[in-house]
């Protein structure tokens, strides 16, 4: 993570806050799907160094969680 941009370290810690919210439903729920997005969530923005990628990434997340529990 590159800590000279403070826009990429908060973008990083309002995603890391949705996966931690999303792991915790999973967790009450006790489905595999949301726990796995969330920890999902939580994690790669530690590995991604571009803005923008981070946002895209968080949003296939997310859509990809969404068409998860509503198709399957």
């Amino acid at each position: 993570m590159d800590f000279d941009n403070p826009g990429l370290l908060l973008s990083g810690l309002i995603i890391g806050l949705m996966g931690t919210a999303i792991f915790i439903y999973g967790k009450k729920q006790t489905d595999l799907r949301c726990l796995a997005m969330g920890v999902t969530m939580c994690v790669f923005p530690y590995f991604v160094t571009s803005l923008v990628a981070l946002w895209l990434i968080a949003a296939a997340c997310i859509a990809a969680l969404y068409a998860w529990c509503k198709w399957l």
